[in-house]
């Protein structure tokens, strides 16, 4: 494969954020999958405090600067936070004014990559990202846990 097209295969994100007390201390956690299988974990304790919510943007900005970082141009971005989704979507959805600028951070990070495609996905399929939300504020799992896999296509 070329560079131009390895360029052009779909990174798959999944990433989650943890706030507690909520609002409080906020954990980041996110699985990123290359093209080739090849798997990136981040999980770490946000620098400032702030709420589930802002947990998830921000762990949506460091998953995204990460993939940056790794020279990724097209991403498959999977969160369970339905509010992140209705408001970095096509959706419209009324803004959020207190998270208003985090998220225009995040789009504006989302507007460097040449494709990204964000999907709201249900918590318990989400589990490896909330996992590592969780550990980096020294928390354990909720219960068992699905490692995220690379989507082969044929």
């Amino acid at each position: 494969m070329d560079d131009s097209c390895a360029a052009s295969q779909p990174w798959t994100i999944h990433c989650d954020g943890s706030a507690v007390p909520n609002p409080g201390r906020m954990g980041l956690g996110a699985v990123l999958v290359a093209p080739d299988g090849a798997r990136h974990v981040l999980s770490t304790m946000a620098d400032v405090r702030g709420c589930n919510n802002e947990a998830e943007a921000r762990a949506l900005m460091l998953a995204l600067r990460d993939a940056q970082a790794l020279g990724a141009r097209v991403l498959q971005i999977y969160s369970d936070s339905s509010l992140l989704v209705a408001q970095l979507g096509a959706g419209g959805a009324p803004p959020v004014l207190r998270l208003a600028a985090l998220y225009e951070e995040v789009a504006a990070l989302l507007a460097t990559f040449a494709h990204a495609s964000l999907h709201w996905i249900p918590r318990h399929r989400n589990g490896e990202a909330d996992v590592l939300a969780r550990a980096a504020l020294g928390l354990a799992p909720k219960g068992p846990v699905k490692r995220v896999k690379n989507k082969k296509r044929r």
